[in-house]
C-alpha cells in the first residue's frame, strides 16, 4: 500500500476494537496468523509452571492422617506440607473430589483439622508448598532489568474466611515476596488471581536444584507474621512473610481445598489441563511407586540373595538415593525357573540412577546364576524419590524455628 507523505504509526488492535463475529477462517489466509504475530507470553505450550496444577495425580495415595509437625509429600504429587516440629496441630490431607462446578476439575487437595492449635506459638507454621528448578525458569530472566512477572491463579475454597497469603520465595538468593487474597464467602468455590512483579536482583541457578519455591500459608505465628508484609521482592525477612494471615488450625470444623493451580508469566490465562499421561510423567521425574502385581527381571546373585533391574518411566531429576518400602517380606515374591518362593526380609535399595535403579530381594533355595523374575504380591510397594527438598531453605527454616523454641 501506497502513503500520501509518511507512513502512520502502527498502532495495536485490541480486541474491544472488534466487533463479535467480524474476523472468521474465511476472512484469513492460510498461514496469515503465525506464532510471531500473536501475543502469548513467552511460552505458549507448558506455560504452568506449577506441576500437578489440577490435583489428579497422588501417586504416594489418596490420604494421610496426623500431619502437622513433619515436613513430606502426603497426597497429591509435587505438592509437600512444611510444617514446624512443635506444632501439636493435626491435619488429614486428602485428594478430594469436591471441586468447583463446569471448569474441567475432577480432584482437589484438601486440608482437614482434626487436631486444633487455636493459640499459635511465635514458631508454628503451615504451608502447602511447590518447589522449581532454576533450568525451568531461566526464561523468566529473574535478576535482570527484563524479568518478567507472574501470575498465580487457582480455586479455593474454606469455611474460614479472611486474609490469606501466597508467596514465592526465591532459595538462590534468600529473597521473596508475598500477596493476600481474601477468602469472601464460606465453604463456596472461588476464582483467585495475584500478580507478582519481576523481580530485577537475583539471578537463579541453571541448574536441577531448587531455586523458586510457590508457597499458600494456613498459619504462621509471630515469627512470620509480626511484620508488614512484603507486598515487593526483597531480602527474606521471616517476620514479613505471613503477615495477616489467618489460622487455619484453630478449629477443628475448619478445611481448606485447592484445585487449578496455575503459575505463569505475564497475565494470567485458562488453566492448562495435560493428558494424564504427560502429567503422571511430570511427577514420576521426582517421584516414581511401583504397586502390587508389578513384576521385573532379576538373577540369583547367590542361593539367597535375588538382583533386579527396574527402568524409571522418565529420567529422574537426580539419582535416588534409597528406596522406599512398605508391608511385610511375604508381600514379596521371587518367580524362578521352576519354583516360586517367599521373601525372608523385605526389599533392600542397592543402587540407583537418574534412568533406572536396582533392588534386592532375599529368600533361600536359589541356584545361584539363573534368571528370575521378582515381583509385587498384595500390599507392599517400591518407590524412589528424587524430590527437590530445598537445603538452604530447611537450615533457614531450622534456624529460624531453633531461636523461636518453646
Amino acid at each position: 500500500m501506497s502513503y500520501i507523505g509518511s507512513k502512520p504509526a502502527d498502532a495495536v488492535l485490541e480486541t474491544d476494537d472488534i466487533a463479535d463475529g467480524v474476523v472468521t477462517t474465511s476472512k484469513l489466509a492460510d498461514d496469515s496468523v503465525t506464532n510471531p504475530k500473536l501475543s502469548t507470553g513467552s511460552q505458549q505450550n507448558f506455560r504452568n509452571i506449577i506441576i500437578n496444577g489440577d490435583m489428579s495425580i497422588a501417586q504416594r495415595g489418596t490420604s494421610t492422617s496426623g500431619i502437622g509437625s513433619s515436613n513430606g509429600y502426603f497426597s497429591c504429587d509435587r505438592f509437600s506440607t512444611l510444617t514446624a516440629s512443635g506444632n501439636t496441630m493435626r491435619f488429614t490431607q486428602t485428594q478430594d473430589t469436591d471441586v468447583p462446578t463446569g471448569q474441567g476439575f475432577t480432584t482437589s487437595l484438601k486440608m482437614d483439622c482434626t487436631t486444633a492449635e487455636a493459640s499459635l506459638s511465635a514458631g508454628r507454621r503451615l504451608i502447602i508448598n511447590q518447589k522449581f528448578e532454576g533450568q525451568n525458569l531461566q526464561y523468566l530472566k529473574k535478576g535482570t532489568a527484563n524479568a518478567e512477572s507472574l501470575t498465580l491463579s487457582f480455586w479455593v475454597k474454606s469455611n474460614k474466611t479472611g486474609t490469606y497469603i501466597c508467596e514465592l520465595y526465591d532459595n538462590d538468593n534468600t529473597r521473596q515476596i508475598s500477596k493476600a487474597y481474601t477468602i469472601d464467602s464460606a465453604s463456596t468455590w472461588e476464582k483467585k488471581t495475584i500478580t507478582f512483579a519481576g523481580d530485577t536482583n537475583g539471578v537463579l541457578d541453571n541448574d536441577n536444584g531448587g531455586s523458586l519455591d510457590c508457597n499458600f500459608w494456613l498459619a504462621g505465628g509471630s515469627t512470620y507474621s509480626s511484620g508488614t508484609l512484603s507486598t515487593t521482592w526483597t531480602t527474606a525477612t521471616s517476620a514479613d512473610r505471613a503477615v495477616g494471615q489467618v489460622n487455619l488450625a484453630d478449629s477443628t470444623d475448619n478445611e481448606w481445598l485447592v484445585t487449578g493451580v496455575q503459575l505463569e508469566s505475564g497475565t494470567a490465562s485458562d488453566f492448562e489441563f495435560l493428558p494424564y499421561d504427560v502429567n503422571r510423567l511430570r511427577c514420576q521425574r521426582y517421584y516414581y511407586k511401583i504397586t502390587p502385581n508389578f513384576y521385573f527381571t532379576g538373577y540369583n546373585n547367590s542361593t539367597t540373595l535375588n538382583d533386579g533391574a527396574i527402568m524409571f518411566p522418565t529420567t529422574m531429576r537426580t539419582a535416588p538415593s534409597a528406596l522406599e518400602q512398605s508391608g511385610t517380606a511375604s508381600d514379596y515374591s521371587v518367580q524362578r525357573l521352576s519354583t516360586t518362593a517367599t521373601c525372608t526380609s523385605v526389599p533392600t535399595f542397592r543402587s540407583a540412577g537418574t534412568n533406572g535403579a536396582t533392588v534386592r530381594y532375599t529368600v533361600s533355595g536359589n541356584v545361584q546364576g539363573q534368571g528370575c523374575l521378582l515381583y509385587l504380591t498384595s500390599d507392599g510397594f517400591l518407590a524412589w524419590s528424587a524430590e527437590l527438598w530445598f537445603i538452604k531453605y530447611l537450615q533457614l527454616m531450622m534456624m529460624v524455628q531453633l531461636s523461636t523454641q518453646e
